[in-house]
């Protein structure tokens, strides 16, 4: 298992790397998977914007591109995730930015664990395993 944090033209977001690694394991195994390599890469709008449009022929902005490499109950996969768009989504929820940043790192993973957000069915499950798994990484966090 191997889990990576790079930027590009951008600082990397500061946290706890060994405690969200053991977090993402933790969330991923709640799910019946173990983790394989999984590549976080936080940039700027506009380089998801450029990756949007290349892989996925989509020409618009958002907090976050998952590129699952999954096989059988081994998640796997590059996440692409846009600080300036979770910097925008926690001003516009009136949410914590650091919250957001969370949220959005874990909706990765929970997607790579088959969980999707298409229909307004999928969006509540999605939000609710977001929530459940914030609540243990605060726990986490209160613990040290």
């Amino acid at each position: 298992m191997a889990i990576s944090y790079l930027s590009e033209n951008i600082p990397l977001p500061s946290f706890k790397k060994r405690i969200l690694n053991k977090w993402i394991t933790d969330i991923a195994t709640s799910h019946n998977k173990t983790v394989g390599n999984i590549s976080y890469l936080f940039c700027t709008d506009e380089k998801i914007l450029e990756i949007n449009n290349q892989y996925l022929n989509h020409d618009y902005y958002t907090d976050i591109i998952t590129f699952d490499y999954s096989e059988c109950n081994k998640i796997a996969g590059d996440i692409v995730i846009s600080l300036d768009t979770v910097k925008t989504n926690s001003e516009k929820f009136g949410t914590d930015y650091v919250e957001e940043l969370y949220r959005v790192i874990i909706h990765g993973v929970l997607h790579l664990c088959g969980i999707n957000d298409k229909t307004s069915e999928e969006q509540e499950i999605m939000t609710d395993a977001e929530n459940k798994a914030l609540t243990v990484l605060k726990e986490m966090l209160s613990v040290k």
